[in-house]
């Protein structure tokens, strides 16, 4: 282990996360180190065009348990890109570009979306959004601790802000 490594945050293999950008306060992640893109489970999706840029509408369920809870989401289109999931299939998937809010850090990664009604996380965080930033113990889960609602509020203004 270097001195490095040792000042890294550790990460369980699953944690919790908030993506104030997208108006989302709490999701269950996991961390799939096997995975190199990140995935969030989307349906409804809907493109559209704000001036020449292309932005994406879609809704998801942040909890797996609760198909009542639904929220709206809008992103910037960064790309559209072929994945190929755990099962070897490949698809065209949309990819926006967001903050996570992970314990005590805000990240910038890629999420690609995709429905993942079948899987029992509505989100994968994969090896590029983690490379670098933290330790995965794998025998471990939510060392992170659930977002502050304090800290996603005031990210969320913040974001607000800067877009104004």
């Amino acid at each position: 282990m270097t001195l490095e490594s040792a000042e890294l945050p550790k990460l369980g293999w699953r944690e919790w996360l908030a993506l104030p950008s997208l108006n989302i306060p709490r999701i269950k992640a996991k961390i799939d180190t096997g995975a190199r893109t990140s995935a969030l489970h989307t349906f409804y999706i809907d493109p559209y065009k704000k001036g020449k840029e292309h932005w994406i509408m879609f809704n998801i369920h942040p909890d797996q348990h609760h198909t009542d809870t639904v929220i709206e989401c809008h992103a910037q289109v960064k790309d559209l890109r072929m994945v190929t999931d755990s099962g070897g299939h490949k698809s065209r998937r949309y990819v926006i570009e967001t903050n996570l809010l992970l314990g005590a850090s805000l990240i910038t990664a890629e999420l690609t979306l995709t429905n993942r009604d079948n899987m029992k996380f509505r989100m994968l965080l994969g090896r590029t959004a983690t490379r670098g930033r933290y330790i995965i113990d794998p025998g471990a889960s939510y060392l992170q601790g659930k977002p502050d609602s304090t800290v996603f509020e005031i990210t969320q203004n913040s974001m607000l802000e800067q877009r104004n």
